[in-house]
Protein backbone atom coordinates (compact mmCIF):
# COMPACT_ATOMS: atom_id res chain seq x y z
CA UNK A 1 0.00 0.00 0.00
CA UNK A 2 2.60 2.00 0.64
CA UNK A 3 4.57 1.63 -2.69
CA UNK A 4 1.44 2.60 -4.18
CA UNK A 5 1.03 5.34 -2.75
CA UNK A 6 4.49 6.18 -3.10
CA UNK A 7 3.78 5.64 -6.64
CA UNK A 8 1.18 7.68 -7.14
CA UNK A 9 3.16 10.58 -5.26
CA UNK A 10 6.10 10.05 -7.27
CA UNK A 11 4.31 10.40 -10.67
CA UNK A 12 2.29 13.16 -9.46
CA UNK A 13 5.12 15.12 -8.82
CA UNK A 14 7.06 14.31 -12.17
CA UNK A 15 3.86 15.85 -13.83
CA UNK A 16 3.75 19.10 -11.86
CA UNK A 17 7.77 19.18 -12.65
CA UNK A 18 6.71 18.74 -16.20
CA UNK A 19 3.88 21.09 -15.96
CA UNK A 20 5.87 23.89 -14.66
CA UNK A 21 8.84 23.07 -16.70
CA UNK A 22 6.80 23.81 -19.99
CA UNK A 23 5.18 27.00 -18.01
CA UNK A 24 8.57 28.45 -17.50
CA UNK A 25 9.66 28.02 -21.14
CA UNK A 26 6.82 29.36 -22.76
CA UNK A 27 7.42 32.54 -20.21
CA UNK A 28 11.22 32.51 -21.48
CA UNK A 29 10.17 32.27 -25.07
CA UNK A 30 7.42 35.03 -24.77
CA UNK A 31 9.79 37.49 -23.07
CA UNK A 32 12.42 36.86 -26.14
CA UNK A 33 10.15 37.11 -28.64
CA UNK A 34 8.97 40.78 -27.08
CA UNK A 35 12.71 41.56 -26.72
CA UNK A 36 13.51 40.88 -29.82
CA UNK A 37 11.08 42.71 -31.15
CA UNK A 38 12.45 45.96 -29.30
CA UNK A 39 15.40 45.34 -30.79
CA UNK A 40 13.90 45.17 -34.29
CA UNK A 41 12.37 48.00 -34.14
CA UNK A 42 15.08 50.14 -32.54
CA UNK A 43 17.57 48.94 -35.50
CA UNK A 44 14.61 50.00 -38.03
CA UNK A 45 14.40 53.43 -36.59
CA UNK A 46 18.35 53.46 -36.55
CA UNK A 47 18.13 52.76 -40.16
CA UNK A 48 15.36 55.01 -41.12
CA UNK A 49 17.34 58.00 -39.68
CA UNK A 50 20.22 56.82 -42.02
CA UNK A 51 17.91 57.00 -44.68
CA UNK A 52 17.25 60.55 -44.03
CA UNK A 53 20.42 61.41 -43.55
CA UNK A 54 21.52 59.55 -46.85
CA UNK A 55 18.60 60.57 -48.97
CA UNK A 56 17.52 63.92 -48.25
CA UNK A 57 19.45 67.19 -47.36
CA UNK A 58 16.66 68.72 -45.35
CA UNK A 59 15.69 66.79 -43.38
CA UNK A 60 18.18 67.53 -40.17
CA UNK A 61 17.19 71.19 -40.76
CA UNK A 62 15.63 73.20 -37.97
CA UNK A 63 12.44 73.88 -40.15
CA UNK A 64 11.89 70.39 -40.80
CA UNK A 65 12.69 68.99 -37.26
CA UNK A 66 10.26 72.00 -35.90
CA UNK A 67 7.90 70.79 -37.94
CA UNK A 68 8.30 67.08 -37.19
CA UNK A 69 7.69 67.84 -33.85
CA UNK A 70 4.14 69.95 -34.47
CA UNK A 71 2.89 66.71 -36.52
CA UNK A 72 3.35 63.97 -33.63
CA UNK A 73 1.96 66.47 -31.35
CA UNK A 74 -1.67 65.01 -31.94
CA UNK A 75 -0.48 61.45 -32.11
CA UNK A 76 1.77 61.78 -28.91
CA UNK A 77 -1.21 62.88 -26.94
CA UNK A 78 -3.78 60.37 -28.10
CA UNK A 79 -1.25 57.49 -27.43
CA UNK A 80 -0.51 58.63 -23.97
CA UNK A 81 -4.03 58.12 -23.32
CA UNK A 82 -4.72 54.84 -25.49
CA UNK A 83 -1.85 53.63 -23.56
CA UNK A 84 -3.53 53.75 -20.31
CA UNK A 85 -6.17 52.19 -21.67
CA UNK A 86 -4.44 49.08 -23.23
CA UNK A 87 -2.85 48.51 -20.09
CA UNK A 88 -6.04 47.42 -18.43
CA UNK A 89 -6.58 45.03 -21.39
CA UNK A 90 -9.04 47.47 -23.06
CA UNK A 91 -9.11 50.09 -25.94
CA UNK A 92 -10.56 53.05 -27.10
CA UNK A 93 -11.90 53.16 -30.65
CA UNK A 94 -13.52 56.94 -29.93
CA UNK A 95 -10.34 58.76 -29.72
CA UNK A 96 -10.77 60.59 -32.86
CA UNK A 97 -14.25 61.72 -32.67
CA UNK A 98 -13.28 62.95 -29.20
CA UNK A 99 -10.59 64.88 -31.23
CA UNK A 100 -13.13 66.12 -33.59
CA UNK A 101 -15.52 67.04 -30.98
CA UNK A 102 -12.70 69.10 -28.48
CA UNK A 103 -11.67 71.01 -31.60
CA UNK A 104 -14.84 72.10 -32.98
CA UNK A 105 -16.36 72.82 -29.86
CA UNK A 106 -13.10 74.89 -28.98
CA UNK A 107 -13.51 77.03 -32.04
CA UNK A 108 -17.30 77.56 -31.81
CA UNK A 109 -17.25 78.46 -28.29
CA UNK A 110 -15.16 81.35 -28.83
CA UNK A 111 -17.70 83.38 -30.31
CA UNK A 112 -19.89 83.10 -27.37
CA UNK A 113 -17.41 82.68 -24.59
CA UNK A 114 -13.64 83.54 -23.67
CA UNK A 115 -11.15 81.58 -24.94
CA UNK A 116 -10.00 79.90 -21.38
CA UNK A 117 -13.50 78.63 -21.14
CA UNK A 118 -13.92 77.34 -24.20
CA UNK A 119 -11.09 74.97 -23.79
CA UNK A 120 -12.43 74.06 -20.74
CA UNK A 121 -15.33 72.95 -22.18
CA UNK A 122 -13.62 71.23 -25.15
CA UNK A 123 -11.86 69.52 -22.81
CA UNK A 124 -14.44 68.77 -20.20
CA UNK A 125 -16.36 66.90 -23.18
CA UNK A 126 -13.78 64.71 -24.06
CA UNK A 127 -13.48 63.71 -20.24
CA UNK A 128 -17.39 62.97 -20.14
CA UNK A 129 -17.04 60.38 -23.20
CA UNK A 130 -14.14 58.79 -21.34
CA UNK A 131 -16.56 58.70 -18.45
CA UNK A 132 -19.21 56.93 -20.32
CA UNK A 133 -16.52 54.37 -21.88
CA UNK A 134 -15.23 53.78 -18.57
CA UNK A 135 -18.78 52.89 -16.46
CA UNK A 136 -20.15 50.90 -19.51
CA UNK A 137 -17.37 48.83 -19.85
CA UNK A 138 -16.00 48.46 -16.16
CA UNK A 139 -19.63 48.37 -14.69
CA UNK A 140 -22.01 46.71 -17.43
CA UNK A 141 -19.04 44.39 -18.43
CA UNK A 142 -19.36 45.31 -22.28
CA UNK A 143 -16.80 44.38 -24.60
CA UNK A 144 -14.44 47.73 -24.64
CA UNK A 145 -14.34 47.48 -28.84
CA UNK A 146 -17.93 47.51 -28.99
CA UNK A 147 -18.40 49.96 -26.32
CA UNK A 148 -15.77 52.49 -27.81
CA UNK A 149 -17.11 51.86 -31.68
CA UNK A 150 -20.30 53.09 -30.46
CA UNK A 151 -19.49 56.00 -29.00
CA UNK A 152 -16.90 56.53 -32.10
CA UNK A 153 -19.79 56.81 -34.04
CA UNK A 154 -22.15 58.79 -31.65
CA UNK A 155 -19.80 61.49 -30.71
CA UNK A 156 -18.83 61.79 -34.84
CA UNK A 157 -22.62 62.34 -35.41
CA UNK A 158 -23.06 65.18 -32.02
CA UNK A 159 -19.93 66.65 -34.06
CA UNK A 160 -22.21 66.92 -37.20
CA UNK A 161 -25.34 68.30 -34.95
CA UNK A 162 -23.22 70.86 -33.54
CA UNK A 163 -21.55 72.10 -37.22
CA UNK A 164 -21.73 70.70 -40.15
CA UNK A 165 -19.26 73.28 -42.03
CA UNK A 166 -15.76 74.17 -40.39
CA UNK A 167 -15.58 76.32 -37.35
CA UNK A 168 -12.63 78.91 -37.14
CA UNK A 169 -11.11 79.96 -34.00
CA UNK A 170 -12.37 83.81 -34.01
CA UNK A 171 -9.94 84.63 -31.02
CA UNK A 172 -6.36 85.52 -32.63
CA UNK A 173 -4.47 85.07 -29.19
CA UNK A 174 -5.67 81.21 -29.38
CA UNK A 175 -3.69 80.51 -32.11
CA UNK A 176 -0.63 82.92 -31.25
CA UNK A 177 -0.59 81.10 -27.43
CA UNK A 178 -1.42 77.65 -28.51
CA UNK A 179 0.22 77.56 -31.75
CA UNK A 180 3.10 79.10 -31.77
CA UNK A 181 6.51 78.67 -30.74
CA UNK A 182 9.05 79.28 -27.79
CA UNK A 183 12.39 79.65 -29.84
CA UNK A 184 12.49 77.42 -32.57
CA UNK A 185 10.57 74.59 -31.01
CA UNK A 186 6.45 74.74 -31.31
CA UNK A 187 4.25 75.47 -27.84
CA UNK A 188 2.21 71.99 -28.52
CA UNK A 189 5.46 70.43 -28.92
CA UNK A 190 6.38 71.37 -25.58
CA UNK A 191 3.00 70.85 -24.17
CA UNK A 192 3.19 67.03 -25.21
CA UNK A 193 6.86 66.52 -23.75
CA UNK A 194 5.57 67.70 -20.79
CA UNK A 195 2.66 65.22 -20.73
CA UNK A 196 5.00 62.22 -21.08
CA UNK A 197 7.11 62.43 -18.41
CA UNK A 198 3.93 62.96 -16.27
CA UNK A 199 2.28 59.94 -17.43
CA UNK A 200 5.28 57.80 -16.63
CA UNK A 201 5.57 59.36 -13.02
CA UNK A 202 1.70 58.31 -12.56
CA UNK A 203 1.83 54.53 -14.20
CA UNK A 204 5.27 53.94 -11.93
CA UNK A 205 5.08 56.18 -8.70
CA UNK A 206 1.31 56.43 -8.09
CA UNK A 207 -0.63 53.83 -6.53
CA UNK A 208 -3.54 54.22 -9.42
CA UNK A 209 -1.38 54.27 -12.36
CA UNK A 210 0.51 51.03 -10.65
CA UNK A 211 -3.33 49.61 -9.84
CA UNK A 212 -4.17 50.47 -13.99
CA UNK A 213 -0.74 48.07 -14.52
CA UNK A 214 -2.11 46.03 -12.88
CA UNK A 215 -5.49 45.44 -13.82
CA UNK A 216 -3.84 44.49 -17.39
CA UNK A 217 -1.37 41.13 -15.80
CA UNK A 218 -4.54 39.62 -13.54
CA UNK A 219 -7.65 41.28 -12.71
CA UNK A 220 -8.72 39.04 -10.53
CA UNK A 221 -5.69 39.79 -8.16
CA UNK A 222 -5.67 42.87 -8.13
CA UNK A 223 -9.38 42.39 -7.10
CA UNK A 224 -8.58 40.25 -4.36
CA UNK A 225 -5.89 42.83 -2.96
CA UNK A 226 -9.03 45.00 -2.21
CA UNK A 227 -8.55 47.54 -5.13
CA UNK A 228 -11.26 49.41 -6.73
CA UNK A 229 -10.80 47.66 -10.47
CA UNK A 230 -14.11 49.46 -11.81
CA UNK A 231 -13.02 52.85 -10.29
CA UNK A 232 -9.50 52.65 -11.92
CA UNK A 233 -10.74 51.37 -15.15
CA UNK A 234 -13.14 54.40 -15.34
CA UNK A 235 -10.19 56.42 -14.47
CA UNK A 236 -8.38 54.84 -17.42
CA UNK A 237 -10.80 56.25 -20.25
CA UNK A 238 -11.41 59.26 -18.53
CA UNK A 239 -7.26 60.06 -18.86
CA UNK A 240 -7.86 58.66 -23.00
CA UNK A 241 -10.56 61.11 -23.01
CA UNK A 242 -8.58 64.15 -21.38
CA UNK A 243 -5.50 63.58 -23.69
CA UNK A 244 -7.94 63.22 -26.94
CA UNK A 245 -9.78 66.41 -26.13
CA UNK A 246 -6.34 68.68 -25.33
CA UNK A 247 -5.01 67.17 -28.44
CA UNK A 248 -8.14 68.21 -30.38
CA UNK A 249 -7.57 71.77 -28.77
CA UNK A 250 -4.50 71.91 -30.16
CA UNK A 251 -5.11 70.80 -33.42
CA UNK A 252 -7.35 73.53 -33.80
CA UNK A 253 -5.31 76.01 -32.39
CA UNK A 254 -2.37 74.52 -35.35
CA UNK A 255 -4.34 74.42 -38.62
CA UNK A 256 -6.60 77.69 -37.74
CA UNK A 257 -9.83 75.46 -38.81
CA UNK A 258 -11.89 72.54 -36.78
CA UNK A 259 -13.05 70.81 -40.07
CA UNK A 260 -16.23 67.94 -38.62
CA UNK A 261 -14.26 65.25 -40.39
CA UNK A 262 -10.55 65.49 -38.49
CA UNK A 263 -9.24 62.73 -36.58
CA UNK A 264 -10.76 60.25 -39.30
CA UNK A 265 -8.09 57.22 -38.43
CA UNK A 266 -6.33 58.71 -35.40
CA UNK A 267 -7.06 55.53 -33.75
CA UNK A 268 -4.77 53.43 -35.80
CA UNK A 269 -1.79 55.46 -35.26
CA UNK A 270 -2.14 55.17 -31.59
CA UNK A 271 -2.54 52.03 -31.23
CA UNK A 272 0.42 51.48 -33.98
CA UNK A 273 2.68 53.96 -31.40
CA UNK A 274 1.48 52.19 -28.47
CA UNK A 275 2.30 48.53 -30.18
CA UNK A 276 5.51 49.74 -31.70
CA UNK A 277 6.86 51.14 -27.90
CA UNK A 278 6.13 47.59 -26.16
CA UNK A 279 2.52 47.71 -25.39
CA UNK A 280 0.68 44.08 -25.40
CA UNK A 281 -3.22 44.58 -27.12
CA UNK A 282 -4.77 42.79 -23.81
CA UNK A 283 -2.53 44.36 -21.34
CA UNK A 284 0.23 43.24 -19.39
CA UNK A 285 2.79 45.35 -21.32
CA UNK A 286 3.66 49.38 -21.77
CA UNK A 287 5.19 52.17 -20.73
CA UNK A 288 5.42 56.01 -21.44
CA UNK A 289 8.97 55.90 -22.92
CA UNK A 290 8.45 53.36 -25.52
CA UNK A 291 5.34 54.55 -26.48
CA UNK A 292 7.19 58.01 -27.43
CA UNK A 293 10.03 55.89 -29.61
CA UNK A 294 7.10 54.33 -31.06
CA UNK A 295 5.31 57.87 -32.08
CA UNK A 296 8.56 59.24 -32.77
CA UNK A 297 9.00 56.73 -35.76
CA UNK A 298 5.71 57.20 -36.92
CA UNK A 299 6.34 60.57 -36.98
CA UNK A 300 9.48 60.23 -38.98
CA UNK A 301 7.80 57.34 -41.13
CA UNK A 302 5.30 59.95 -42.03
CA UNK A 303 7.86 62.65 -42.17
CA UNK A 304 9.93 60.36 -44.64
CA UNK A 305 7.37 59.44 -46.99
CA UNK A 306 5.94 63.22 -47.31
CA UNK A 307 9.64 63.97 -48.85
CA UNK A 308 9.63 61.22 -51.38
CA UNK A 309 6.29 62.33 -52.10
CA UNK A 310 4.49 58.53 -50.99
CA UNK A 311 0.83 58.59 -51.21
CA UNK A 312 -1.05 58.57 -47.95
CA UNK A 313 -2.64 55.30 -48.99
CA UNK A 314 0.59 53.65 -49.16
CA UNK A 315 1.08 54.91 -45.35
CA UNK A 316 -1.78 53.43 -43.97
CA UNK A 317 -0.86 50.31 -45.65
CA UNK A 318 2.11 50.66 -43.80
CA UNK A 319 1.54 51.36 -40.36
CA UNK A 320 -1.45 48.46 -40.50
CA UNK A 321 1.55 46.02 -41.31
CA UNK A 322 3.54 47.41 -38.51
CA UNK A 323 0.54 46.57 -35.71
CA UNK A 324 0.53 43.08 -37.44
CA UNK A 325 3.96 42.55 -36.85
CA UNK A 326 3.95 44.18 -33.37
CA UNK A 327 0.91 42.45 -31.89
CA UNK A 328 2.16 39.06 -33.69
CA UNK A 329 5.87 39.72 -31.98
CA UNK A 330 3.99 40.42 -28.40
CA UNK A 331 0.60 38.47 -28.18
CA UNK A 332 -0.07 36.85 -24.94
CA UNK A 333 0.26 32.73 -24.81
Amino acid sequence: MRTLFGDAYDRGEKEVNASLSVQIRQRLFTRLRRRWADYGFIVAFVILILIAASFSDVFFTQRNISNLFRQIVTNGLISLGMLTVILTGGIDLSVGSIVALSAILVSGLQQQVPVPLAILAAVAAGGLVGIINGVLVAHFKLAPFIVTLATMGAVRGVVYVYSETPQTPSDPTFRTLLGGFVGPVPVAAVIMLICFPLVWSFLNRMAAGRAIVAIGGNQEAVRLAGINVNQHIILAYVISGLFSAIAGVLLAARLGIAQPSVGSGYELDAIAACVIGGAVLGGGGGGAIGTFGGVFTLGLIDNLLNMFNVQTYYQQILKGLIILFAVLARRKE
